[in-house]
């Protein structure tokens, strides 16, 4: 660089954070006042970071990174699938039932009698995918799910399938859990935090499609539908799959009948069986061609 080129008004006063770190590096001479781990920047520092006192900044990077590179692939808005991480696709239901031991053959026959549902994510987001919308330069209803197996694994692929980018917000677990090999790699994203992941998951959703699924899924869910009835959050579509599990699991009329929500508030759900009925609530919705 030249010294004309220094002197051009736009260039930077001030080096940038990973120069700064190579000067820092560079200037540790094995004394024990550099070893310290006090004389760390502090932002290289992981056991700093990973302090108590921190978690309000470890908060803060978490909201950040994923908005800013959700921001940097272009992504306008979201149609989020929500569901079980148990229920197997078609082609595994059998095997599934086979290897349960005895004792778990009812459960298994029942997670297999729900194999079905994969399909339907898969073809859901595979439609969305499809319509390939963009407004204003930003990707709309890029499908996003948990990055999960089952019901994650399948929205994933459906719009993998289609040629599109795909989302998926994982979370760390105590046992094993990676992305799905059909999130995209750059759209791949881990948390530390459940309340994080819950807020990326709504922040550009547009839509979401919720299948049948056990602790995890009703936390979502509820908190979606507790988020819209209060007026935090304006009407999305919600598309409610399996009537038949969903009506077992939760009596929504009788908590309409028991005074707790108002019957209004049961409007909030669109009952749907099919990909094509999903997708016809979400064009109504908002008047897409």
């Amino acid at each position: 660089m030249t010294e004309e080129d220094e002197k051009r008004l736009h260039r930077r006063r001030f080096y940038k954070a990973e120069q700064e770190v190579g000067f820092a590096e560079s200037h540790v001479t094995g004394t024990p006042q550099t070893l310290s781990p006090s004389y760390k920047l502090a932002f290289t520092d992981t056991d700093f970071l990973l302090r108590e006192e921190l978690r309000p900044v470890r908060f803060q990077l978490e909201l950040l990174k994923t908005e800013m590179l959700m921001e940097e692939a272009r992504i306008g808005s979201t149609l989020v699938c929500y569901g079980s991480a148990r229920i197997p696709e078609a082609a595994e239901a059998d095997a599934l039932i086979a290897n349960a031991p005895p004792e778990r053959r009812t459960v298994a026959e029942s997670l297999a009698a729900k194999s079905k549902y994969y399909e339907i994510a898969r073809e859901l987001a595979g439609i969305a995918s499809q319509a390939a919308i963009v407004e204003k330069g930003m990707r709309q209803f890029v499908v996003c799910s948990g990055g999960g197996p089952s019901i994650m694994e399948a929205a994933n692929r459906g719009a993998a399938e289609a040629g599109a980018e795909t989302i998926g917000l994982n979370i760390v677990l105590p046992h094993e859990q990676a992305p799905n090999l059909y999130v995209t790699p750059r759209l791949a994203f881990q948390f530390h935090y459940f309340a994080l992941r819950k807020m990326h998951f709504l922040l550009r959703a547009r839509a979401v499609a919720v299948f049948p699924g056990g602790y995890g899924t009703f936390d979502e869910f509820f908190e979606l539908l507790c988020l819209i009835q209060t007026g935090k959050m304006k009407p999305i579509p919600i598309l409610l799959y399996g009537k038949e599990f969903w009506s077992r699991v939760v009596n929504f009329e009788a908590l309409a009948e028991e005074g707790v929500i108002n019957h209004e508030d049961l409007k909030l759900i669109s009952w749907v069986e099919t990909a094509e009925e999903g997708w016809d609530v979400i064009r109504n919705f908002y008047d897409l061609d």
